[in-house]
């Protein structure tokens, strides 16, 4: 088995074999990532294979790429950072910054081939409009969620298990079907849904010259209408082979109100454009759709949509070619033509709601109605208001004067109040750390680059920085080479793709749930916290979270009262009347009041506090808790900021 090199020269991707019947195989995250690096044709990473137990990768090389430089790495030899993530993973030349869980590494490996091709138009359409896709974390967004989490892991499941649902579709790929059944908007969808009804008008008009009998004439118009979608999909691809729409209208059709326009139906998986996301679930649904050719054909009955996108992935130039390189034998399964009926959402009893789309889900759920007062007074009734424990070492600072100028605040382009005011925002979060810290202690920093104050405060200790937006962290990591520190790293990832010990976590303004995923973090790790939270009206109940989070609370109130305290507890800006500020102040401590309670019953002693001079900060509040019972493993200071 070779072994890594000591002096990386070039970006080097982790990707784990595991082991089935005491046979080494691709897990489903791995295959879907060696796909990706097939159809970009990116040479740009050196690839290892990571086995948890002595074996070779001999017998998986049909899967590999043959333009892939791999080896083969024992899991025990990784670097430090990478052992601490969940693959997969790429670690940079540095080998002081790593990017670890899915949707991370493969928007990475596709902004990497764009940069070393800028014509690759069809790679950089992967990202889909505004390149967004699958940027939001599978924490918050349930579409990420489904796509990078619970499809590939239902789809490992059943091939593990294959005999034990055969009749049963899962609920994840359910969602999907109904997801693929419904009509979809895109960025200037009127122009298209007009050159769709200008088409099929001229079908119409053709059928009816021919004189075809009305299903005929049917069947040949959806054809159509599919084909100009299709055309419009590969068109975004830039592909010389698809001739091009049509640039106008006729007048009769642009006279057409656009509540009267045709929809348009789903090309690929997140609408008419093929997408990461497609990369994502191709390998996926290819392996279920094998397996249940193979035992249990007649499920493909309840799946028409996602047969049909399977179809149309194939016809995207470079998906057929990918594949086979990666040792998919890509074909159109055919659904039996007896048997089963295909189940309606009302019919099929294990089907599920389609989700939300990404850009409402951190929207109320439900209207507000009047302020405050009713609910706050309805938990002073049963005992319950806002506590405030005093700071226990208000006029404590960092030593800014001593301190490197790239890393003050008032050297940045911020204005001066604002820079003073985050000074005086790390002040209390660093007071708090030294208070908690003990020598021989690991530091782990999440941060855009303000926070390297602590790595440098704190130099005696390792300092890992972990944040889930790449610009942020290039920007810290810069920063970092530029004050010649050695003591940090950094890690791009969503919370819960690090899962490296630690002891204490720290998140500055971490926004809605976020606070409540650093928290959670802490809790499953045993860790101390000190948490300011910010964005209270972005607090929601969620994939992992619902609200109020205490028992006392969710005796006391309803979801929609707590989001109400949530939403007050946003109105404490400086320009506000005193006493709407104060109530604000108030909601907030009540939030965080329930949360802390949450905390108290996994064992923790929690205080609400706020941050010296309460001035610094509008979203002023800390919660610092600590665990009644340490455990025995490494200390780990991690430090959050602006998460989400």
């Amino acid at each position: 088995m070779k072994q890594q090199p000591e002096n990386q020269q070039q970006p080097s991707l982790y990707l784990e074999v595991c082991f089935q019947n005491e046979e080494p195989r691709l897990p489903l995250h791995t295959s879907i990532v060696l796909f990706l690096l097939s159809y970009c044709e990116c040479k740009f990473f050196k690839v290892y294979l990571v086995f948890k137990k002595p074996s070779s990768s001999e017998s998986l090389r049909s899967q590999l790429p043959e333009h892939l430089d791999s080896s083969d790495v024992q899991s025990e030899a990784l670097p430090q950072l990478v052992r601490d993530c969940r693959l997969p993973a790429v670690l940079d030349e540095t080998g002081q910054l790593c990017r670890a869980g899915l949707a991370v590494v493969l928007r990475h490996i596709i902004n990497k081939t764009i940069e070393a091709d800028p014509s690759r138009n069809d790679v950089l359409a992967l990202l889909g409009f505004k390149k967004t896709c699958l940027k939001a974390c599978a924490e918050v967004s349930r579409w990420t969620r489904l796509c990078e989490i619970e499809i590939p892991s239902a789809v490992e499941e059943h091939l593990q298990n294959p005999a034990n649902d055969d009749q049963q579709v899962p609920l994840s790929i359910l969602t999907l079907e109904r997801r693929l059944a419904e009509p979809v908007r895109v960025h200037n969808d009127d122009k298209i849904r007009r050159r769709k009804l200008q088409e099929q008008r001229r079908e119409e008009s053709a059928e009816s010259q021919e004189n075809l009998d009305s299903e005929s004439g049917i069947g040949q118009s959806s054809q159509a209408c599919d084909g100009l979608e299709l055309r419009a999909a590969l068109a975004k691809l830039s592909v010389d082979s698809v001739p091009a729409l049509t640039t106008r209208e006729n007048s009769e059709i642009r006279k057409v109100k656009t509540a009267d326009l045709p929809p348009l139906e789903h090309v690929f998986a997140e609408g008419l454009y093929f997408t990461l996301t497609d990369v994502v679930l191709l390998p996926c649904i290819y392996q279920y759709l094998c397996s249940l050719q193979a035992r249990a054909a007649a499920t493909l009955h309840h799946l028409p949509h996602l047969l049909r996108w399977y179809g149309r992935v194939q016809e995207v130039p470079g998906v057929l070619r990918a594949a086979k390189a990666c040792g998919l034998l890509l074909s159109i399964p055919q659904a039996p033509t007896s048997g089963l009926p295909i189940l309606s959402a009302e019919e099929n009893p294990t089907s599920l709601p389609v989700e939300e789309e990404e850009g409402r889900e951190m929207a109320p759920e439900v209207p507000f109605v009047g302020g405050p007062r009713p609910t706050m007074t309805k938990l002073k009734e049963n005992g319950i208001e806002a506590v405030f424990t005093p700071h226990p070492c208000p006029s404590w600072t960092l030593p800014w004067e001593s301190l490197p100028g790239a890393i003050n605040p008032t050297e940045g382009k911020m204005s001066n109040i604002r820079a003073v005011r985050k000074m005086q925002q790390l002040n209390n979060l660093v007071a708090m750390v030294t208070e908690l810290a003990r020598p021989g202690y690991t530091i782990v920093d999440f941060c855009s680059g303000t926070l390297l104050t602590v790595g440098i405060f704190l130099s005696l200790f390792k300092v890992i920085l972990i944040e889930n937006k790449e610009e942020s962290l290039v920007r810290a990591q810069s920063r970092s080479a530029e004050l010649g520190l050695k003591n940090i790293g950094f890690i791009q990832a969503n919370l819960d793709y690090f899962t490296g010990p630690f002891h204490i976590g720290v998140a500055l303004h971490a926004c809605g749930v976020a606070t409540d995923m650093v928290m959670e973090h802490c809790i499953q790790a045993g860790a101390a916290f000190v948490i300011s939270p910010c964005c209270y009206g972005f607090i929601q109940n969620a994939v992992k979270f619902s609200f109020p989070k205490s028992k006392r609370f969710q005796e006391t109130l309803t979801s929609k009262e707590h989001m109400i305290i949530c939403r007050f507890a946003d109105q404490t800006a400086v320009q506000l009347p005193p006493d709407r500020r104060l109530i604000g102040k108030q909601c907030m401590g009540l939030v965080d009041l329930d949360r802390s309670w949450a905390a108290e019953t996994h064992g923790y002693s929690v205080q609400v506090m706020t941050m010296e001079p309460e001035s610094c900060s509008p979203k002023n509040n800390m919660l610092v808790g600590r665990p009644l019972q340490k455990r025995g493993l490494e200390v780990t200071a991690v430090l959050a900021v602006n998460y989400v």
